[in-house]
């Protein structure tokens, strides 16, 4: 049986590779004339971009509404009753800790790890002990610390495909993704492992939908960016902290007696201050200015310079983290600020200043021309096309104008657009491995648990949540999701939901798709989760895979199966 479903996904990817190939041989510039939308179609539409896919019954009902009134509804989330979502966010663990609690309960984790390391023969680092074949043997079962941090941390991922595919508030988890790769944290990385959590729950998710530059200083202020790119180590050269000065101090002349205790020997404190003073920054560190500059503001084509780059890192000295192995709070480092002059895109800093100067080039930043470009046309390309029309970048810069950067207006600038409804850019887009499992989820009213199977799905299919190692995000183009062996993942996952055997959720597709013969099946598959868009081509797929299948519920579950994994639906 095993082999007839793989034999029956190649088939239908062999019908998707052309179907989507022929998208890159002519990049759209400008919307271009096309037929008029029906209700039912910009609703489809609207669901597939601002949503991540409709559920049962939604085109319809946002068809009804019309779909302006539901974009204008889903621009103001807080307007929107969300009961089901946060009754189901009471179910993770990881939203009753901070990162305080996540800190201390990693480290304890971790000791545990080395302990045992050691009581099994092996050094801290893994390689064998003297005498390691001697030890006592240690219980299989893991400590109940290691479980419990494990859990945690995959609880978290596992936490947003939820969001995603039970909120109503479609639109705000939409952006919110969108910023999470825009200023990108790996959250498997050192102490990031336990701010990456606080990270998005209180500097993305609050700010998601408000002014850009409130984000943007948010995200420098965060402490899980400071750690990541290495701002929290970037000292002006020859910067001493108060407590590396009380180290490097020595008796000019030879041994002095303690007061209160034994003589130290010189030797020894050298060695102690020789260590301490090798793990002290010791200069500027550009890691994030230069991220800040080519990926979260201005753009690589953004007209600044290494000069640029170089004072703005300056601008960041001292900008650190207290005790960032305890989860600690961004703590700025006046012994370690750079109180010279900068001069960053032909603006002049004056010295003298602290942390003040840091805020300063955020706003100015934040407001700069090249960055209401660069960011309009990533929210372009995320919502309209992989090649974003001109027109809709223009119109989302005049909205950042207008509005000093609001992000609700911005959006409603491109939705409200005629580049938005242009029948050249509906169904343009490939999904995501998110938002296909979101998709798929939500197209058959499936029923996420609170394990991170689903979230190891999305992970399997290319996109592990918080796990991008660049500081660029995952990518948005196409390109970077599609290929022969993608696209069979995809069907596998597709037959595998439908089926009942997808972990991580519950389906029952009885009150969906009724039984049936091939044509019902086909056209009950085609309405209900393609939205008339199945193309004949693939009707004449199914058509001949459901040929020859006598029981009927495993008819229905191979024409859904099908159906997701096929063309129509990797497309939004």
């Amino acid at each position: 049986m095993k082999n007839r479903i793989v034999s029956r996904s190649l088939v239908v990817v062999g019908a998707c590779l052309p179907f989507v190939g022929a998208q890159h041989a002519a990049p759209l510039q400008s919307a271009m004339p096309g037929p008029t939308l029906t209700p039912q179609d910009s609703a489809l539409h609207a669901l597939n971009r601002l949503a991540y896919g409709p559920r049962p019954g939604d085109v319809a009902r946002v068809a009804a509404e019309g779909v302006m009134r539901w974009i204008d509804r889903q621009l103001s989330p807080d307007g929107i009753d969300d009961d089901r979502l946060i009754e189901r966010e009471r179910q993770f663990q990881i939203l009753k800790y901070d990162r305080g609690d996540l800190a201390a309960m990693y480290t304890a984790a971790e000791r545990e790890r080395r302990e045992r390391k050691l009581a099994a023969g092996q050094t801290a680092d893994g390689s064998d002990s003297v005498g390691g074949q001697h030890a006592v043997p240690l219980p299989k079962q893991a400590d109940p610390m290691i479980q419990k941090s494990n859990r945690l941390a995959s609880e978290f991922a596992d936490l947003a495909v939820a969001r995603a595919t039970l909120s109503e508030r479609q639109l705000y988890e939409i952006i919110v993704d969108f910023w999470t790769n825009h200023f990108n944290v790996y959250a498997a990385n050192g102490a990031d492992r336990f701010l990456t959590p606080d990270y998005i729950e209180h500097t993305i998710r609050p700010r998601a939908m408000g002014k850009f530059q409130d984000l943007l200083i948010a995200t420098a202020r965060s402490p899980a960016m400071l750690f990541y790119l290495d701002n929290w180590e970037s000292v002006a050269p020859g910067s001493v902290p108060p407590t590396g000065l009380h180290v490097r101090a020595r008796p000019i002349f030879g041994r002095r007696p303690g007061l209160f205790g034994p003589v130290r020997d010189p030797a020894r404190q050298d060695s102690v201050r020789r260590r301490a003073l090798e793990r002290m920054p010791n200069g500027v560190n550009e890691n994030y200015a230069r991220e800040l500059l080519e990926l979260h503001t201005l753009g690589v084509d953004g007209g600044y310079t290494q000069h640029d780059v170089i004072d703005v890192a300056r601008i960041f000295t001292g900008w650190s983290i207290e005790r960032p192995q305890q989860g600690g709070d961004v703590e700025f480092h006046d012994w370690a600020h750079d109180r010279g002059e900068k001069l960053v895109l032909g603006v002049w800093f004056e010295g003298g200043h602290d942390m003040d100067e840091g805020i300063r080039l955020l706003k100015l930043l934040a407001n700069h021309p090249a960055t209401m470009h660069h960011v309009s046309r990533k929210l372009c390309q995320r919502f309209v096309n992989d090649d974003p029309p001109d027109g809709c970048v223009d119109d989302a810069v005049a909205a950042w104008k207008r509005s000093s950067g609001d992000m609700r207006e911005v959006l409603r600038a491109i939705f409200h657009g005629p580049d938005f409804w242009a029948a050249a850019n509906v169904r343009a887009k490939v999904k995501t491995p998110l938002e296909f499992v979101v998709s798929a989820a939500r197209a058959v009213a499936a029923e996420p648990d609170t394990s991170p199977r689903l979230a190891q799905v999305v992970a399997r299919l290319g996109e592990p949540l918080f796990l991008h190692v660049a500081p660029d995000g995952y990518p948005e183009r196409e390109a970077a999701w599609v290929n022969s062996g993608a696209l069979l993942d995809r069907m596998n996952a597709a037959m595998a939901l439908a089926s009942g055997k997808l972990p991580g959720v519950t389906v029952v597709l009885d009150s969906l798709v009724p039984v049936g013969d091939a044509d019902q099946l086909i056209g009950a598959v085609n309405e209900k989760i393609l939205g008339g868009t199945m193309s004949e081509n693939t009707k004449q797929v199914l058509r001949r895979e459901l040929a020859g299948i006598g029981d009927p519920v495993q008819a229905r579950a191979l024409a859904v199966g099908l159906a997701i994994g096929g063309p129509e639906f990797q497309r939004q």
